[in-house]
């Protein structure tokens, strides 16, 4: 028989102690539960900035030869709220999770860069504010958010609009890239003693696919960025077809890079639905190896499907024929994700909370947008329905009947672990509600308008084309998603205000997040917990695991905050940005740059 000490809960020695507080905290801070804060905050106000750019081009097309906007600035409402929507608002709310949940859910302290981590926020903010400062400086980008050859060109596009577009997407990409390396390295060496590859939550499993893709994919669009800025200003030729090049090359590239991105874009909600579907059933995600095994694999074959965006091309009857097969084929593991989460939710105690709703909305949903996906790969089907709303029906069913909805859902289940207080679930629901209507009547009818001949990126239409109630429809639909987000504001609102103490574990989940205080600490956890199972507080020692998670056994190291990734991330911007300004900007941005890289390298750790 063996005797134990209870361990003492000393102060941990973290970089809270006599840590600055206000606004001088959030500048300065590399805690990556704060920057993933940061990052949702800053992505959903963005979020909110496309969706206005959408109402107002929805309120152009309610009827025919409507003068609401012009033109020209149709145009740039329609390239800005692409760009917006995917690069600003998807892409970093999922890094926002990322963020905040990886660490606890692998039983980690931090990332494994926390002022790489800062840094990675401070240069997407920058980014994000450097793209919409077009709108006041000359003009946004109005060539499309796919920027499509010739269109970008000096002839064509002859502001600045392309080119704060071109440098800003390369800014994001330095962002998205740093932060792609820091979660690979944190997921393959931080992760809990015990905590195998296979024992890692789904979650943790496509954040590290999804960073994979990230560090693959942003490379090909910097190249396909570098040559158009060559072309527009030093006069190279890359896409000028007067000279012999082939604009189809910039379709490839952007491609290339574009199709792996919609997994970057859809893989971290379908983690994210992979954890609440099994809380809300109370039992294990069915399946689990080929869960994550098809992830994998969708991530693989993504490279492999992205000329189904150019049948119309010309590319002929091999090509077609390959990426047609392709693009069936990776359907498969889409198919298998879908029956493993049904299997889930069979014969489970299944609990209809608001998280759940939105994760059965994102299966419904995105089945619509998968099938209607499917339905593109075969050619001549393509040829009828490409550059029609068909294609923009799909689109939204995939990234906001999808994406958006998992992300909602993922708000819902964690908020409560976020900031230690519960969403209320009468609003809750009618969001969740008003969303599912509001959506389907803004897009389900572009399925039809697509069919009967609308092109897409299209300012105006005449009269009697068949298209008028139908366009009426989604126009009416948007304001009913705008309500839906009017109450999950005042739920949000009402929650930080008077919301319920949510405890360490409001839902019961199995996950190692749920062990430590909600919000958790600065530390995380007190002692890292040993894992010996895929659901570890579900397991018989999930109780051990919770009773000494909270446990501070000695002083606990942690960085402290830095206000150099900020300088740094401002420099690089302002440098970058004299490309669009002039070397006035460029070069007093290196000066920046340079000293916040320095002092960076040579801070002390603590």
């Amino acid at each position: 028989m063996t005797t134990t000490t209870a361990p003492v809960a000393a102060p941990a020695a973290t970089h809270e102690a006599g840590s600055p507080s206000g606004l001088w905290s959030w500048l300065t801070t590399v805690d990556h539960k704060r920057i993933g804060v940061l990052y949702g905050v800053t992505a959903f106000i963005f979020f909110l900035i496309g969706g206005i750019e959408a109402t107002l081009m929805r309120i152009q097309l309610a009827k025919p030869e409507n003068t609401f906007v012009s033109p020209d600035v149709f145009n740039q409402l329609f390239t800005m709220h692409g760009t917006t929507m995917i690069f600003l608002a998807i892409m970093p709310l999922s890094a926002s999770f990322f963020n905040f949940l990886v660490p606890l859910m692998i039983g980690a302290r931090d990332v494994a860069f926390p002022r790489l981590n800062a840094f990675s926020y401070w240069v997407y903010l920058f980014g994000a504010l450097f793209i919409n400062a077009s709108f006041f400086l000359g003009g946004a980008p109005n060539t499309g958010w796919f920027g499509y050859s010739n269109l970008t060109s000096s002839q064509f596009s002859p502001g600045h609009g392309v080119d704060f577009w071109a440098v800003g997407l390369q800014i994001l990409g330095i962002a998205s890239l740093a932060a792609g390396f820091n979660f690979i390295i944190t997921i393959v060496n931080m992760r809990a003693p015990g905590m195998k590859l296979m024992r890692m939550p789904v979650f943790v499993w496509m954040t590290l696919v999804t960073s994979f893709l990230i560090i693959l994919a942003f490379p090909v669009i910097t190249v396909a960025l570098v040559f158009l800025l060559f072309d527009r200003l030093t006069g190279t030729n890359f896409f000028q077809p007067a000279m012999g090049a082939d604009p189809v090359l910039w379709q490839h590239l952007f491609w290339l890079f574009g199709h792996p991105e919609v997994y970057i874009l859809i893989l971290p909600a379908m983690g994210i639905v992979s954890e609440v579907l099994p809380t809300f059933s109370r039992k294990p995600l069915f399946g689990y190896p080929v869960v994550v095994y098809s992830g994998i694999f969708i991530g693989f074959m993504g490279w492999g499907v992205w000329s189904h965006h150019m049948f119309a091309v010309g590319l002929g009857p091999i090509a077609d024929s390959f990426f047609a097969l392709s693009t069936m084929l990776i359907a498969i593991p889409t198919g298998v994700k879908i029956f493993n989460w049904i299997a889930t939710m069979w014969g489970g105690r299944v609990e209809l909370k608001t998280a759940m709703l939105f994760a059965v909305g994102f299966i419904s949903m995105f089945i619509m947008g998968g099938l209607s996906g499917f339905m593109h790969a075969s050619p001549p089907a393509d040829l009828q329905q490409t550059d029609t709303y068909f294609v923009v029906a799909h689109i939204h069913y995939v990234l906001f009947g999808g994406s958006m909805m998992g992300i909602f859902a993922g708000l819902y289940y964690w908020f409560p672990k976020m900031t230690g207080r519960m969403l209320d679930e009468r609003l809750g629901k009618a969001h969740f509600w008003l969303t599912l209507i509001g959506m389907n009547v803004t897009f389900f009818p572009m399925h039809f308008v697509g069919l009967l001949g609308m092109p897409r990126r299209v300012y105006t239409y005449a009269p009697n084309m068949g298209f008028d109630a139908m366009n009426m429809m989604s126009t009416i639909g948007v304001f009913g998603i705008i309500l839906a987000l009017l109450f999950f504001i005042a739920n949000v609102l009402k929650s930080r205000a008077s919301g319920k103490p949510a405890g360490n574990d409001p839902w019961g989940g199995s996950t190692l997040e749920w062990a430590i205080s909600s919000p958790p600490p600065p530390h995380n956890f007190g002692t890292i917990p040993t894992v010996h199972s895929l659901d570890p507080l579900w397991a018989k020692d999930g109780a051990e695991i919770t009773r000494t998670a909270g446990q501070v056994r000695g002083p606990i190291h942690m960085p402290p905050g830095s206000i150099w990734p900020l300088v740094a991330a401002l420099g690089m911007t302002m440098l970058m940005s004299g490309m669009v300004f002039g070397w006035y900007v460029g070069i007093p941005g290196l000066v920046i740059m340079l000293t916040g890289l320095y002092s960076w390298s040579f801070e002390p750790c603590d």
